[in-house]
């Protein structure tokens, strides 16, 4: 069973949740969500506390205030802090936790410590635990279920997403093999560039293209196709004289 609790303290609420038992807890480890962020008494036995970050927010972001809601449950729900006046509070990602076969139950490490975060000096402040523990709802979750549809719902979206480069790389492609069709087109249609050797011993003007024959064949043809049947047309008539 996992216990959700909501804290108000912020607008919109963000919902904080632990494990019933320290059984419960090891499920919370082994289904845990990298948006995860784990809190717990330091070096005292208590609950495994978690508020899972929305898009964007980071451990850095979390507000103070819900930062003293995380610290009073987990003060609160701890045997020997509960009896004492001041705990400290250690919080960090849940992917820093590491948890070995050695590990007793609920017991747990970190694979980095300097991404740990403490805070110290933790005293019982009973208003927040009395406001918490008024939205106290106990649910049967599939913790394993809910990570394999996270991690399904983060695959769809990471292919939607590649796909839609792929389609603007695609778009992107076209639009600079067109451009590069354009300035060809741009540079046969030169003066320059539309006579031939005929032209220049004084031929009249039937080897060139009518401009109506060019969009014929612009119409007929496909981009580079009708470049290079114009640059044919052009090859061909330079080459050869009626004389």
């Amino acid at each position: 069973m996992v216990i959700y609790l909501k804290s108000t303290v912020v607008d919109p609420p963000v919902t904080l949740f632990m494990g019933e038992d320290k059984f419960e807890n090891e499920d919370l480890i082994k289904w845990g969500w990298p948006e995860d962020v784990w809190f717990h008494v330091d070096k005292l036995s208590s609950a495994h506390v978690y508020l899972r970050l929305r898009p964007g927010e980071t451990i850095e972001s979390i507000p103070n205030s819900i930062i003293e809601d995380a610290c009073q449950l987990v003060k609160d729900n701890s045997i020997t802090g509960r009896k004492q006046a001041s705990v400290d509070v250690v919080y960090t990602m849940w992917n820093n936790l590491k948890k070995t076969a050695s590990m007793e139950v609920g017991q747990i490490g970190f694979f980095r410590e300097k991404d740990v975060k403490l805070v110290k000096n933790v005293a019982k402040k009973p208003e927040v635990v009395k406001r918490l523990d008024k939205t106290r709802d106990v649910q049967k979750i599939d913790l394993q279920a809910l990570r394999e549809g996270r991690d399904a719902t983060e695959r769809a979206e990471l292919k939607e997403k590649e796909r839609k480069k792929r389609e603007e790389e695609k778009a992107s492609q076209k639009k600079r093999e067109q451009d590069a069709e354009l300035r060809s087109y741009t540079s046969l249609m030169k003066d320059e560039n539309m006579k031939t050797n005929r032209d220049n011993s004084g031929s009249d003007s039937d080897d060139f293209i009518h401009p109506h024959r060019i969009i014929y064949i612009l119409n007929e043809f496909n981009g580079l196709s009708a470049f290079l049947y114009i640059r044919i047309y052009y090859f061909y008539t330079s080459c050869f004289d009626d004389t």
